[in-house]
């Protein structure tokens, strides 16, 4: 084992952040999972501790950041910083999860729906509100998570956050689709953002694409893929 691979191993135990894109279909555990299995076997590890700073919903891509080894301690630093997200919205539609997890459940007229109305309306979102969460959401309800209880049709009550929404810039409104480039606050959910977009313009809408562009000043296209992380670590044992 060379000098410089013991030197690369040290600065992941040391500490190590790193920007990932997380794939489609994919829970931000599964990314977290994979990226630890890669560093215990590539790195020739016995542990290591590895943690995400903020979860993305398995139907939305972009930046998740990723800690290893005592970097971990920060993660609640990463957490706290705004977001910024690019949300592809339908109106007209709904769904029960508020994206496309579940099927559709109801359909609302949209005619009535013109681009300076949708201008209009997003206004009204903009500041600090009180926001409540998907009842399919990953928040803790009595050691449950929100989203087992409400595949088995329990009845839940989700208490409000206190959200902000710095920004909200619609890049593109090709209606019935809308796309919009949202800055907000930790604990703001994009899908009941959506929802509410939806019945503020008295109709309906879905949530059909997410993905978080930024974590604070941190950029996903800085961040790297899975396949491009184990090359560079196998690499880091050619050296």
């Amino acid at each position: 084992m060379g000098i410089k691979f013991l030197q690369e191993q040290e600065k992941f135990v040391s500490g190590k952040v790193m920007l990932f894109d997380k794939p489609l279909n994919w829970t931000s555990f599964d990314l977290v999972k994979k990226v630890k299995n890669m560093l215990l076997k590539h790195l020739e590890l016995k542990k290591i501790k590895v943690g995400h700073a903020g979860t993305l919903d398995p139907l939305a891509t972009g930046l998740l950041i990723i800690c290893a080894g005592k970097a971990t301690k920060h993660i609640q630093r990463f957490q706290n910083m705004d977001k910024e997200y690019v949300a592809n919205i339908i109106l007209g539609k709904t769904t029960p999860s508020f994206d496309l997890e579940t099927d559709f459940d109801n359909v609302f007229e949209t005619s009535h729906i013109t681009p300076e109305l949708v201008h209009e309306t997003i206004q009204q979102f903009i500041g600090e509100q009180d926001q409540i969460p998907p009842i399919f959401s990953a928040k803790n309800i009595k050691g449950n998570r929100a989203y087992h209880l409400a595949r088995k049709g329990h009845n839940i009550q989700m208490k409000p956050n206190k959200i902000r929404v710095e920004q909200i810039e619609i890049l593109n409104c090709n209606l019935p689709e809308i796309s919009l480039k949202i800055r907000c606050s930790k604990g703001t959910y994009i899908r009941t953002l959506t929802m509410d977009i939806g019945k503020a313009l008295n109709s309906g809408a879905y949530l059909a694409k997410l993905e978080r562009t930024k974590i604070g000043d941190f950029q996903v296209v800085d961040a790297m893929n899975l396949n491009g992380f184990e090359k560079s670590l196998i690499k880091m044992k050619q050296i």
